[in-house]
């Protein structure tokens, strides 16, 4: 009796061993990818202050009304981009961890679906950065009252771009929620087609909530929804399993 449950504990040993060692080595990528970034710190954060510090009238700048933001703000930056950089690298330690217990069918649609999801969170992040933000800080600058001087505080825009990076970059992953919805068989691209009027609704009011006040950034989300909807949706007919797979043949 003892050696049957010595010989069922060690299978749960291994794997917990396993997934230590796959942490530790997704946090060694990420520390070593910030210790990289830290001494361009300042730098970083000038890059992101430019799409606003290009909207700011003559002689406009960001300012620090607490006392340790301009030591904090670059940091907190730092470790976001090391974080973002490193995400290939994380993913890659999970997928190594659980790719074994995986069926075939699953391994040959897990990895895609986790390169598709990592390439168009980048690219919501590089479409609010290069697109939405710099029209909405002209829009914003463009309505300010006149004699009001438009400062910002550091840590405040700091936390403002990160929100539009994190809006941008989880919008952006809708056509992979619904290529995963429809490998689960929760819907079918045919009931995706049947509630796009309830959908395209759904995303103009989720656009209104995650953006600020203006008309302007909420159409530039919720545009490219409308559009990456449409795309999940023929994506998600390529890969609905038919009736009749076996979606745990074993490879």
């Amino acid at each position: 009796m003892a050696d049957a449950l010595d010989d069922a504990e060690r299978p749960l040993i291994a794997h917990l061993l396993e997934l230590r060692a796959r942490l530790l080595r997704g946090f060694a990528g990420l520390g070593l990818v910030l210790l990289a970034l830290l001494p361009f710190a300042n730098r970083l954060y000038g890059w992101l202050a430019q799409p606003l510090l290009e909207k700011l009238p003559a002689g406009g700048r960001l300012i620090a009304t607490q006392v340790a933001s301009p030591f904090f703000a670059p940091m907190k930056l730092a470790f976001f981009a090391a974080l973002m950089l490193s995400m290939p690298w994380l993913l890659y330690q999970a997928w190594a961890f659980v790719a074994p217990g995986l069926y075939r069918r699953e391994k040959k649609l897990a990895l895609p679906l986790l390169a598709s999801a990592l390439a168009l969170f980048y690219a919501g992040c590089a479409f609010a950065y290069y697109l939405v933000l710099p029209m909405v800080f002209g829009f914003l600058t463009r309505i300010t009252p006149e004699g009001v001087a438009m400062m910002t505080d550091i840590g405040a825009y700091l936390d403002f771009v990160l929100v539009m990076f994190l809006a941008f970059g989880l919008a952006f992953e809708l056509p992979v929620a619904l290529v995963i919805l429809a490998l689960l068989g929760w819907v079918t691209p045919a009931q995706l087609r049947e509630v796009r009027g309830y959908a395209v609704v759904g995303i103009f009011i989720v656009a209104a909530i995650v953006t600020p006040p203006d008309v302007v950034s909420q159409l530039l989300l919720a545009i490219p929804m409308v559009l990456l909807y449409e795309a999940g949706i023929l994506a998600a007919a390529l890969v609905a399993p038919k009736p009749g797979q076996d979606d745990r043949a074993i490879g």
